[in-house]
């Protein structure tokens, strides 16, 4: 019997076709964005918290070779505790199944193996965008360009701080993806609140939400709705700390003369080392908040 090219649970299969809400969740915040044992713990702290509002996780990652919606419990535990594991974007999807080895998958992927196996809705943590210096170097996500073909709603805290935040709002203009505000017309800034920028428009329900998805899905549009919901204020890093610590993390980088693919996980480590961990509890509430609206949203969506 030859092996699936995308496996697809048998549970998130019945929950999809019986119309019940489903909420998928990428795999690279326990393979690459949380140190062990913690990354785990929170990974099925998310599932767990999904299935108890009746709402079916629907975790996504690469176990073997094979794309998978739905992992098991035991496949995500392996997952958690593999060493130097791929972190596989869309374009690696085929390297890592012609390999046979395990993958995160980063948001990009994640977005497009759940809309193959009919999940409306995905929640993250915070998105990938365009780097500071893009204009010379072109590093930008492919989070962006992939969600501009893809029709699912994706629930983050906006995209990470260390990010070039205005040019990525732009991008997402030029791609025509729909940035909307949960209760809000500022736009996150991941670790923040208020990034500094605002957009168009915002919502304050999950039931606005999915009249919205309802809405880019009759008019027939390819892309994604993008939600923004911020963390809570009294969980953000304090802004101007955050300010000074990008500030310095910078300096450091460029003292180093670091750049490019291996800024992304400097920066991150700094603000980390820099805050102590309190980045990392940060990241926590933020995906957490993020995981309890998509439930809220899907549900929404099955009325």
């Amino acid at each position: 019997m030859s092996t699936p090219v995308i496996h697809v649970s048998q549970e998130v299969q019945d929950a999809v076709r019986e119309n019940r809400p489903v909420v998928a969740l990428e795999s690279t915040i326990f393979t690459h964005g949380l140190p062990r044992p913690r990354n785990l713990d929170v990974a099925l702290e998310a599932e767990a918290g999904l299935r108890a509002r009746g709402v079916t996780p629907a975790t996504v990652g690469v176990f073997n070779g094979v794309a998978t919606v739905g992992l098991s419990t035991e496949q995500i535990t392996e997952l958690s505790n593999t060493d130097k594991i791929a972190k596989a974007s869309l374009r690696d999807l085929p390297v890592v199944r012609a390999l046979g080895i395990h993958g995160g998958t980063t948001v990009a992927a994640t977005a497009f193996l759940a809309h193959h196996a009919g999940v409306k809705v995905f929640s993250t943590g915070g998105l990938g965008g365009v780097h500071h210096g893009a204009s010379e170097t072109f590093d930008e996500s492919a989070d962006m360009t992939t969600l501009a073909q893809i029709p699912i709603l994706v629930i983050s805290a906006g995209v990470k701080s260390i990010l070039d935040i205005p040019a990525t709002l732009e991008r997402f203009e030029t791609l025509n993806i729909p940035v909307i505000g949960y209760g809000t017309t500022q736009y996150p800034g991941f670790y923040v609140t208020d990034s500094g920028f605002s957009i168009g428009y915002s919502v304050d329900t999950p039931e606005e939400v999915a009249a919205v998805v309802n809405a880019r899905d009759e008019l027939g549009l390819p892309q994604s709705v993008l939600l923004a919901n911020p963390v809570a204020a009294d969980k953000q890093l304090p802004p101007d700390q955050l300010d000074d610590i990008l500030a310095r993390a910078w300096a450091e980088a460029d003292k180093q003369g670091i750049s490019g693919n291996a800024a992304t996980p400097f920066l991150l480590d700094f603000i980390q080392k820099d805050t102590k961990g309190v980045s990392l509890d940060v990241n926590v509430e933020v995906y957490r908040g993020n995981v309890a609206l998509g439930g809220l949203i899907a549900t929404a969506l099955t009325r």
